[in-house]
Formats: structure tokens, sequence, C-alpha cells
């Protein structure tokens, strides 16, 4: 079974096989037309698909685009949605992003640069004891790590410039110059970070799906100031890069990794 979209929802009809089929997770709505900007010419605009508690972008190639919401809850939700209705229509996808943008860790990650990540990783899941922060994994339950695959991880980088590097999920945004040392203490390999990372990988790896992170730097990760940001030159950066990764995406294989 495949659905299409008619009036603003999906509906069934016969089966279809495809290429690359991607979908593109962001937080909000700003950072998913940023991706989309690059996915489309001005003449085709993409098509609205509904889902339960989920709106997709459908663009005319091989992208779908959500805005899942911030957080790795709702990261994860949404993105669990999207994969399980393509799976039903018959036409898995064949690669999960996670993008948006970010906080960097001065000064590997300037503002205004990218970040790709050869590693997800939940830097807030765990417990605080009198000993300092313990993973969850330390507790004996689950995972803290997800690691894209290596050979899409360097392919990003030469197209884009983007830096690789970890890139932490976090429940609460660093606002602080002492937390953000503890998280590098923590994670010295550390670049950026962000809220859905972790969420979105999560998901993907519960349908046995690839993932790809990359982040556009909108502010230091450290002190809260908001004069600071440059959220509108970072997501100008996440359409630029989206723009030079498209044909990577779209060649990558599984059995490249």
């Amino acid at each position: 079974m495949v659905l299409q979209a008619e009036e603003g929802r999906l509906t069934a009809i016969g089966a279809t096989t495809s290429a690359a089929r991607i979908l593109v997770a962001t937080a909000v709505p700003a950072e998913r037309d940023a991706a989309a900007r690059a996915f489309t010419d001005g003449t085709a605009e993409p098509r609205t698909l509904r889902l339960p508690g989920a709106t997709l972008l459908r663009t005319a190639g091989a992208y779908d685009l959500l805005a899942a919401g911030v957080g790795p809850a709702l990261a994860a939700a949404g993105t669990a949605t999207a994969l399980t209705a393509a799976a039903l229509e018959g036409r898995p996808y064949t690669l999960v992003v996670s993008a948006g943008i970010g906080g960097g860790f001065q000064p590997e990650a300037p503002v205004g640069s990218l970040v790709v990540a050869d590693e997800i990783t939940a830097a807030d899941l765990g417990a605080e004891t009198a000993d300092g922060f313990v993973p969850v994994t330390e507790l004996g339950f689950g995972t803290v790590s997800h690691r894209p695959p290596d050979s899409l991880v360097r392919a990003t980088a030469e197209a884009t410039g983007a830096h690789p590097g970890a890139v932490l999920t976090v429940s609460t945004v660093t606002g602080t110059a002492t937390r953000a040392h503890d998280l590098r203490a923590r994670h010295p390999r550390a670049l950026a970070e962000a809220m859905e990372g972790f969420g979105v990988a999560e998901a993907a790896a519960s349908h046995g799906v690839p993932v790809l992170e990359i982040r556009a730097v909108s502010n230091p990760v450290g002190p809260r100031d908001r004069a600071a940001w440059r959220i509108g030159d970072a997501l100008a950066a996440l359409t630029e890069a989206f723009g030079k990764l498209a044909p990577v995406l779209e060649s990558w294989h599984p059995h490249d990794q």
C-alpha cells in the first residue's frame, strides 16, 4: 500500500518503488523551510501531507521535510510517525537527516560554521551523583550514542566544509560557562549542542534506517546572550549546505558504510 496527498491527507493507492528517499527532520518550521529552499527551484512547491501529530512537506524529488518539534521526545515521536507512514506506503526512507541550527563550542565551531556529527550523543541522559554525572548506560540501561555512517560523514564534510565531531543532544540548553566547561570535560570531541539529534537517531535506529546530523552554528555554547545569536545567518548557511549536500545524500547507499 502507498499513500498520496489528497486534500492535505494521505490516501491509499497502488504499490510503488523509488531510489533514495530522504527524511529531513528539524525542530521548527523555520529550519525545515531553510532546508526545503535547497530542494525547490521556485516552480514546484512542496506538497503538504498530514500525519498523526505531524505535517510533512514533500518535494518533487527525494525529500520529505518534517518540523517535528523542540526537544528529543517530540523529535523521536514525529520522526517515528513519518518512518512508519513511509513503511506503510511501501516506500521506506533510505536515510534520515537531523538538521537545524545549534550552539557551537568555541573556538572549534564558530558562529556561522557547519558541524556534521560523527557521534550523536545524549549528553544529559543519566543521573547526577555526588561523584558527578553518570550516563544511563552506566546505570545498566539503553544507549546514549549513535554513530552515523563514516562514509557519509566524510562525504558531507567534503561537500559542505562542515567540521566533523560529536554533536550533543540536551534537554536543557547550556546557558553558563560552567555547564559548557562540564560538557566539554565529559565530551572532549563535542563541537555543537542541539535538542533533537538523539531523538531522531533513536527513531531511525528502531526502523533500521541510517541517520545523519548536520548543524549550522547560530551561537556559542556558554553564557546566554541573545544579542550574539545569528539565527538568520545560520539558517542561510543551512540552505547553502543542503544545496551542496543534495547530490551526496541522493547518491549515497547503505552499502557504502
